[in-house]
């Protein structure tokens, strides 16, 4: 599904990524992880087509010939192309615009109309299913600039469904929501993943729903590759103490046994807060 071989990417004299290489399978849910300026959000970049990389290939698709491998150089595809494989997810999903719901949702059938923007089944019922799935029907006349940061990720999710991918890409979607529409939005994210076999590759700050949600991890630092695999092999005290420069306490979900972190002060402040 995807395939990154010996990436790099410079910013000028700034080295962002530097031989990052790994593989996605066909319906997974990816997780990358990493401190702020670790190169997460231009790996995403690299692998939507929004920009190139200096040296190293990022291949999408099924080479077909049963090799396994990954198919073409994402470079290959146009940009109709991509947009029919592949759907993104960010932080600030839409602006402000004076567009209502249902049109935002129905911009996400783009993909799959001529240059008159017709197509050739009518998507009314299906956008109807979307708004329905997400709970939007009562706001589908609402403009964007009327909806609260919850109701605008879920209407950014339902144009994201509406173009029918093979693949989403999440930019730390979560970032600006409480923690019941992070998982909220997170749970539905999932629901779709599995009822649609999608493969889903997120970015994420918060190490406790990368472990609930993703199946298998890669952890970044200073753009290169920390390690890659599931959360109880990634998620390790040491490490995290190691890349982020804190003493955290990880221990087991009780009832999902995967890992969670617990944060805590330096000792020294731990030890001024008992005198």
């Amino acid at each position: 599904m995807i395939e990154v071989q010996g990436v790099e990417k410079n910013y000028g004299s700034a080295k962002v990524l530097s031989d990052v290489g790994f593989q996605v399978n066909e319906g997974a849910f990816f997780g990358i992880l990493g401190p702020n300026g670790s190169g997460k959000s231009t790996l995403l970049k690299l692998i939507s087509g929004i920009e190139k990389a200096d040296a190293g290939e990022v291949r999408l698709g099924d080479a077909g010939d049963g090799s396994g491998r990954a198919g073409r150089l994402v470079g290959e595809y146009s940009r109709k192309e991509l947009a029919k494989w592949l759907a993104v997810l960010e932080q600030e999903a839409l602006p402000p615009v004076g567009f209502t719901v249902r049109e935002v949702v129905e911009m996400g059938r783009f993909p799959f109309q001529n240059w008159l923007g017709e197509e050739a089944e009518d998507a009314g019922r299906q956008i109807d299913t979307i708004l329905a799935k997400l709970g939007l029907q009562s706001l589908e006349e609402r403009t964007i600039d009327q909806l609260s940061g919850g109701e605008k990720q879920r209407v950014a999710l339902a144009k994201a469904m509406a173009q029918r991918p093979r693949l989403l890409l999440l930019d730390e979607p979560t970032t600006y929501l409480d923690i019941g529409r992070q998982i909220q939005l997170m749970d539905r994210i999932r629901e779709w993943q599995r009822e649609a076999k999608l493969t889903v590759v997120a970015v994420l700050h918060d190490l406790n729903l990368a472990a609930l949600y993703c199946d298998r991890l890669l952890l970044l630092n200073r753009g290169r590759i920390v390690g890659v695999g599931s959360p109880q092999e990634i998620l390790t005290a040491e490490r995290i103490s190691e890349i982020y420069g804190i003493e955290p306490l990880v221990t087991r979900h009780p009832a999902l046994g995967v890992p969670q972190v617990l944060l805590q002060p330096h000792a020294e402040e731990r030890g001024s807060g008992e005198r």
